[in-house]
């Protein structure tokens, strides 16, 4: 049988951030209402990094009025990026962010007068899968000697954890290929498509959408990028 074709990039986490004092402004998606009064509920929030199949728990749970059920009004925005959830957290426009930890200590280091503080960690493995444009049944890591891929914003967590699983199989990141880094992550999938680089890092859907399409190619790996 065809194996799947994506290698897990793991070991990396996504966190919920807040910022005391927010404010809420736009409304986009909603909780479905309960038997509970909206009057009786804590009107939240969240902005999401990516809307992606990893999260389905957060989904189900507002499909379900979990959130309704412990005296939450839930709103969920996507922010398409770490930097935009970032700032909607920042701006008040949201109360709490669903993202990677790095995004809290780049605002930090530009000077944000009021920090935000990261007080949950919901992910302990990154949801990305590496995609190769030619079926690999043997992938190993060292296939990517010389090859260029795009690997998503410089400094964002899908990139980060990509050059922490090369450099544990033995790759150098700046010397044993190219790295696209001038692609949004939200992006890649598209770029991809059109013919740029032979390997992508990608969320899901993405991944099992380059699949679908031909367009893409990838091999399961472990948690450390070792083949199985």
């Amino acid at each position: 049988m065809k194996k799947k074709l994506f290698a897990w990039v793991a070991l990396g986490s996504l966190c919920l951030v807040s910022l005391a004092g927010c404010e809420k402004e736009n409304t986009p998606t909603e909780a479905p209402a309960s038997t509970e009064s909206k009057e009786e509920l804590t009107p939240v929030t969240l902005n999401e990094v990516a809307h992606s199949i990893f999260y389905a728990p957060q989904y189900v749970a507002i499909e379900n009025g979990y959130f309704e059920e412990e005296g939450i009004d839930l709103t969920l925005v996507t922010g398409f990026g770490a930097d935009k959830t970032m700032t909607a957290v920042l701006s008040g426009e949201a109360d709490i962010g669903f993202m990677g930890a790095e995004a809290s200590v780049y605002a930090y280091q530009e000077g944000a007068n009021d920090p935000v503080v990261n007080f949950a960690q919901l992910t302990q493995r990154a949801g990305n899968f590496l995609v190769a444009r030619e079926e690999m049944p043997g992938f190993t890591w060292q296939d990517l000697k010389g090859s260029d891929v795009l690997g998503g914003r410089k400094g964002g967590m899908p990139e980060m954890v990509f050059e922490y699983i090369l450099k544990q199989n033995g790759l150098d990141p700046q010397k044993d290929m190219n790295i696209d880094q001038s692609i949004d992550f939200g992006s890649t999938g598209a770029a991809f498509s059109e013919g740029k680089a032979s390997f992508t890092v990608e969320f899901e859907p993405s991944a099992t959408i380059l699949e679908k399409e031909g367009k893409g190619h990838g091999e399961r790996t472990g948690k450390r990028g070792s083949v199985k």
